[in-house]
């Protein structure tokens, strides 16, 4: 309800009405016992059945009134749930903002978004529909016992029976600890089909390139084959009890009927034939209401799911400074810094370095060695789980969020661009910023090209309503932002990795331009790009096993030096041309 601000009032007036609105429900069931007993009274003379239109007109009226209440409810309760599944989701967005990157990494985008929709979807469908409804499914019932037992209680414990049966049924098979788990069971399996849809996608590409089929995708295979095992198998756990729990509440007219044969002792009289047609009528409300609480108890557990997993994300503590230092200079230094993502494996395992103001450094060694995650620690995408690592002299944890932001940029290897125009893109690092130091950033970044082929110019609209850049395009632009931003401290995570020789060109002279007069680290695996640079630290297996001058490691004859061989040697293979006989 802290969602729902000053609405929350609706809700509760919701919940009065749908009770109210069940209540009057059960009044044209009356009316309609009226107009039996008064047609079994003055058959055959029928004309002597003065009360039928008014007592019609009576039970109209009361379910019209009904349904206009129930409709006013639903109203009230659409209008909070509304308003708790926007607040949500913009809380929880607001959230993920203030979440480190690598909290946000090991959920996955898939699950996340699940999350974010389908947890907010399924409390606004409770609090709209199925809470409202709640109400009625206890009024309902209260209203019936009353009827029941008020016309004849014989019928009416009769009528009990097979909603007593089926509530055992449904209590004990259908409810309980065991679907609870069967529901949390549930939704991780669908969360993990998104996750790996979301993989899969990013990943089709590939799979046309290679002529590949969904089975090279093992991971989203495997997610679609558990849930379509386990659904198969929960399917067939339920099969017994709810053919019971249908045929139950579905079959108490028969239960009704062998009362009144009981009952009637060989004699049939007008009152026993208008009893048996009342309950004949009135018991379906028994069976719907039955249904719904069956449904509304598994839709409670769905929620009370989706809760815990909102939890999940509401619940992680933003990476928030302690003391609000400022960094007094561009230097970066770690001090026996260690992280691990799985609390098993170190993926940085006791590093030290110092990177001084206005170097330019390089992070290279094999694959998976800890580059990347050694700059994600820099930029505080996570904590590091022992050791300091200091930006500007002070420790990362007690530099404010937009403090450390504005003194760090970081140029992805694959840089994503939002839907908008181009000129909202490159604002994205600086909002206050004018046309002029837009244009001139995007000028300094080798974008003029990109700016002049499109007849909107930097109003281009970029993404699914506009139009789309290439990867070297779309790298241009990211650094045209970062430019704009002018952060004293730069990160470059293999930026050139996917362009082709033309762009790779202007991308090198964009990335010139927004090195200068700065602390610049780049992450590389093509050694020609760092054979300048001030310092080269290589990692491998996530320690920091050399550093140094190009010169300096070569004549050491260790890794790098076996790397850089290596790599002379790949770019000097070409394929030879064979004559054709």
């Amino acid at each position: 309800m802290g969602f729902a601000e000053n609405y929350k009032c609706l809700t509760y007036i919701s919940l009065l009405l749908s009770g109210v609105s069940s209540a009057l429900a059960l009044l044209p069931f009356y009316y309609i016992w009226k107009i039996i007993k008064e047609v079994l009274e003055v058959m055959p003379n029928f004309e002597n059945a003065a009360g039928i239109v008014k007592n019609g007109v009576t039970a109209v009226v009361f379910a019209a009134l009904s349904m206009l209440i129930y409709i006013v409810a639903l109203m009230c309760s659409h209008t909070s749930a509304f308003r708790v599944q926007a607040n949500m989701r913009k809380q929880m967005m607001h959230k993920i903002i203030q979440l480190p990157l690598g909290e946000i990494e090991k959920f996955g985008s898939g699950k996340l978004r699940k999350i974010v929709n389908d947890c907010s979807a399924a409390t606004e469908t409770y609090l709209a529909h199925q809470l409202p409804d709640m109400v009625g499914s206890v009024v309902t019932p209260i209203g019936l016992l009353i009827f029941l037992i008020a016309f004849d209680w014989r019928f009416g414990l009769i009528s009990l029976i097979p909603i007593v049966l089926s509530f055992v049924v449904m209590m004990t098979f259908m409810t309980g600890k065991t679907l609870q788990q069967k529901m949390a069971e549930y939704q991780n399996a669908l969360d993990d089909m998104s996750n790996e849809a979301v993989e899969y996608v990013r990943g089709i590409p590939v799979v046309k390139a290679f002529g590949q089929s969904v089975f090279s995708f093992r991971k989203f295979k495997k997610s679609i084959d558990s849930y379509s095992e386990w659904a198969i198998a929960y399917t067939k756990n339920l099969r017994l009890p709810m053919a019971m729990f249908t045929m139950l509440i579905n079959g108490i007219f028969a239960f009704i009927i062998f009362g009144g044969l009981i009952f009637a002792k060989g004699e049939i009289t007008n009152e026993l034939i208008l009893n048996i047609l009342f309950y004949v009528i009135i018991t379906p409300i028994l069976t719907v209401t039955m249904t719904k609480i069956m449904f509304q108890s598994e839709n409670k557990m769905i929620v009370a799911d989706a809760f815990k997993r909102i939890d999940s994300v509401m619940n992680i503590s933003p990476l928030e400074a302690t003391k609000c230092q400022k960094p007094t200079d561009a230097s970066v230094q770690l001090k026996n810094v260690s992280y691990s993502y799985d609390g098993e494996i170190k993926a940085i395992n006791n590093v030290s370095l110092n990177i001084k103001s206005g170097q330019t450094v390089a992070f290279v060694g094999p694959s998976g060695g800890g580059k990347t995650t050694l700059a994600n620690l820099i930029t505080r995408f996570f904590d590091a789980d022992s050791g300091e690592v200091l930006v500007g002299g002070v420790n990362v944890k007690n530099i404010a969020k937009e403090d450390l932001t504005n003194a760090v940029s970081y140029v992805f290897q694959d840089s994503k661009l939002i839907t908008g125009s181009i000129f909202d893109n490159i604002r994205l690092s600086k909002p206050n910023a004018d046309l002029d130091e837009v244009m001139s950033a995007l000028e300094k970044a080798q974008c003029m090209d990109i700016i002049e082929k499109f007849d909107s110019g930097v109003d281009t609209v970029i993404g699914s309503n506009g139009v789309y850049l290439s990867g070297g395009e779309t790298q241009r632009v990211a650094i045209a932002r970062a430019i704009l931003k002018n952060a004293p401290i730069v990160i470059l995570d293999e930026a050139t990795a996917f362009a082709d020789p033309d762009n790779e060109i202007k991308i090198q002279k964009a990335l010139n331009e927004l090195s200068k007069n700065k602390t610049v680290i780049m992450i590389a695996h093509r050694l020609s790009t760092v054979k300048n640079a001030d310092c080269i630290f290589v990692l491998q297996n996530g320690k920091l096993i050399e550093q140094g001058k190009t010169e300096e490691l070569c004549s050491q004859n260790g890794v790098f030096a076996s790397m850089l061989k290596n790599y002379l040697t790949s770019v000097k293979w070409k394929v030879e041309k064979e004559e054709l006989k």
